[in-house]
């Protein structure tokens, strides 16, 4: 387990990277045709869609943060300060932040969460990188242009391009005003970047060079899954499938993984939960959490979705909301910054180690 092992194509193996990178974006995209089929494509997410993907995929993986970090005895020591500041500053700011004014609350929410999404699928592109060996610069130049190109391009068009059918958090919490002509400016900038990656690519293969299967699958889902997701489709329903499964699943995925090499042979409690086919176990408790966070959200703030999280309606007063808000909304925000710092490789001696890098 604490063995380094051999530079390759795959970040676990090529089974487990079809099916977490592979298989989400699959998912997705399945779901974006059941869609179509039940005519739900271009309304709002019904509820089985929120369950499946909100509820079950995007509050759940991050829960998932305190696995890695506030479980773990021996990282919760290595960091102790960095890991009580944290969760700390996010609520101090929330606070001032929603005392101030709800709205610019949200939009700063949204733009750290939209800055996590983007940074996470470049850290997957990072890790293959390091997985697969010595690379040359022109080559982490291409990488880094194609995966920030996949993503912040459909970011622009979106801006370029409000008010769409859907929201990153509430209506109106992405900052209006760009003109449609900066999307349209910069499109052949982005496919020109696009085709770079992958003519980069396929000139490797054919010079017989070593390429990742794993960063390409991750390049070409992410630009999927964006682009489809942002441009190709004006739909709640269609942006929720894309955006999160891909988002979710994979970090899941990487959780799992982590946690059960880190705890094999342990006698703690919690590696019971890593066990081989124990993954029920792993996921049950971050489901649990989940549905808690959100039956008071939806108790105390949105008063939506009865059905799903029965209970009495509370209605706070706007004082004890600038209160309540950042303290529901702080799982999110300390996983957002939390993620910027647990999986870096040189920074953190035990992801190189348990990661077998």
């Amino acid at each position: 387990m604490t063995e380094p092992s051999r530079p390759g194509p795959w970040l676990v193996s090529g089974r487990w990277d079809l099916a977490i990178f592979g298989g989400s974006a699959a998912l997705a995209f399945g779901l974006l045709a059941v869609g179509r089929v039940t005519g739900v494509l271009d309304g709002v997410t019904p509820p089985w869609a929120w369950v499946a993907t909100i509820l079950l995929v995007d509050v759940a993986h991050v829960w998932s943060t305190a696995y890695r970090v506030y479980l773990d005895p021996e990282e919760l020591r290595r960091r102790s300060g960095l890991y009580a500041a944290i969760p700390l500053a996010a609520y101090v700011v929330g606070v001032l932040l929603y005392s101030a004014s709800p709205g610019l609350f949200w939009r700063v929410l949204a733009y750290v969460a939209v800055l996590h999404f983007v940074r996470q699928q470049y850290g997957w592109v990072a890790l293959y990188r390091r997985r697969l060996g010595p690379s040359t610069r022109l080559d982490r130049v291409v990488d880094d242009l194609a995966i920030y190109s996949a993503t912040l391009y459909p970011l622009l068009y979106w801006h370029a391009n409000l008010p769409r059918e859907f929201e990153w958090f509430i209506e109106g919490d992405f900052i209006p005003g760009l003109p449609t002509s900066a999307a349209k400016v910069m499109a052949p900038v982005h496919w020109a970047i696009t085709a770079t990656y992958f003519g980069r690519q396929l000139y490797l293969r054919l010079r017989g060079r070593p390429v990742s299967d794993g960063k390409d699958l991750v390049v070409a889902t992410t630009w999927l899954a964006w682009y489809g997701g942002i441009v190709w489709f004006d739909s709640d329903y269609a942006f929720t499938v894309t955006n999160v499964l891909i988002h979710g699943i994979p970090y899941l995925g990487l959780v799992w993984v982590y946690e059960r090499r880190r705890w094999a042979g342990s006698r703690e409690r919690i590696a019971r939960l890593f066990r081989p086919r124990a993954w029920p176990l792993y996921l049950a408790p971050l489901i649990a959490a989940a549905w808690s966070e959100e039956w008071l959200w939806h108790r105390l703030v949105w008063h939506e979705r009865a059905g799903l999280f029965p209970g009495p309606e509370l209605f706070p007063g706007a004082g004890a909301l600038a209160l309540i808000v950042p303290l529901l909304a702080l799982p999110q925000a300390s996983h957002y910054v939390l993620d910027a710092w647990i999986w870096r490789v040189k920074e953190n001696p035990g992801v190189a180690r348990v990661l077998q890098f």
